[in-house]
């Protein structure tokens, strides 16, 4: 399982890169792998405001529907609309083009993300 050592992860598998108080959301390799075949994916809206651990969209493999939790609090700023035509991208490359979305926050809460080192232990890579 490929783990990029620049970003910071959830137990929930979602990856986060920090551009000074922008935040990249992503899922992870590991996530993508065990969905499968990624169809569909539901985007959250440029403007509204998550809280951590709150849905910020679905998810839709060939195996099942799961949720794409928000890592910090913010402001959606940018999504990914390629993914609307192409939702593969999160199977082909979860850490470049198949990004999620972008938060805007105010202050970064990183007790609950884990390192790279933590979230290779955690999937057991």
């Amino acid at each position: 399982m490929n783990v990029p050592s620049t970003l910071r992860y959830t137990k929930d598998h979602e990856w986060v890169l920090v551009t000074g108080t922008t935040v990249r959301v992503g899922i992870t390799d590991y996530a993508q792998d065990a969905l499968g075949d990624i169809v569909f994916i539901q985007l959250p809206d440029v403007g509204s405001s998550l809280d951590a651990h709150q849905g910020l969209g679905e998810i839709e493999s060939t195996k099942s529907v799961n949720d794409v939790y928000a890592p910090v609090s913010g402001t959606v700023t940018v999504v990914n609309t390629a993914l609307l035509d192409n939702p593969e991208l999160l199977n082909t490359d979860p850490y470049g083009t198949g990004w999620i979305c972008e938060l805007e926050v105010s202050q970064i809460d990183e007790s609950g993300l884990l390192s790279s080192e933590e979230y290779a232990a955690l999937i057991g890579a």
